[in-house]
């Protein structure tokens, strides 16, 4: 029996942090956590070699920040859901995280239930924000897709079909179960759609692929 546990790798400098974060986690039988880091230049390696379903990145961090690490961590390919954990509620911190490819924004003073939940939505495929950034957020997401200047005619059909079903808000996992293939296959594919479309990550990809079906905000 494969084990169907999603893997997670915490990056944060503060040790206290991340050891409550683990235990959190740890109660949790579907999560697991594979890897933690105090900084982005030891993590981003690990991160490229295993690719976890997601990856949840402190902001303020001593060396390279978070933001840094996460442009990094998306020019590499890692095609990992992103959240960031942070104590900045400013708009310019959440606008730049998304815009560079995060799929989430949490705060950290939420409460421990409230995180875990939020969590799990992340890992489901789902954008995770604290209510605080909504607003932000959507403000943001309003704006055309940063890069965007590839053509949906430079897909494959099977990029096509998985670009698809990640604007409906699909991970990785349950993508590969509806078209019957395995995890790694569909990382590949996610990875070189990405890179024609000229788009960051799937959260920019699901707003792209929406705003080419005519699904415009108003």
């Amino acid at each position: 029996m494969t084990d169907m546990r999603s893997s997670i790798m915490l990056v944060d400098d503060h040790p206290l942090l991340r050891k409550g974060l683990k235990q959190l986690i740890s109660l949790e039988d579907e999560l697991e956590v594979v890897a933690e880091f105090s900084n982005g230049k030891d993590a981003i390696p690990v991160a490229v070699e295993l690719d976890p379903d997601l990856i949840i990145l402190d902001l303020n961090m001593q060396g390279m920040d978070g933001l840094e690490t996460l442009k990094q961590l998306r020019d590499e390919g890692v095609t990992s859901r992103i959240v960031m954990l942070t104590v900045s509620d400013a708009d310019e911190d959440v606008v730049a995280a998304i815009t560079n490819g995060a799929d989430g924004y949490l705060l950290k003073d939420m409460e421990p239930e409230q995180l875990i939940e939020q969590i799990k939505r992340a890992i489901e495929g789902k954008m995770v924000l604290s209510e605080v950034i909504t607003e932000v957020l959507a403000t943001a997401l309003r704006r055309p897709a940063p890069q965007g200047g590839g053509k949906l005619e430079s897909l494959t059909n099977r990029e096509l079909e998985i670009l698809k079903l990640i604007a409906k808000g699909m991970s990785n996992k349950v993508i590969a179960r509806e078209l019957d293939i395995s995890d790694g296959t569909v990382k590949v594919h996610v990875k070189h759609l990405l890179k024609k479309l000229g788009l960051r990550s799937r959260v920019e990809a699901a707003v792209w692929m929406v705003n080419q079906q005519g699904g415009k905000h108003e």
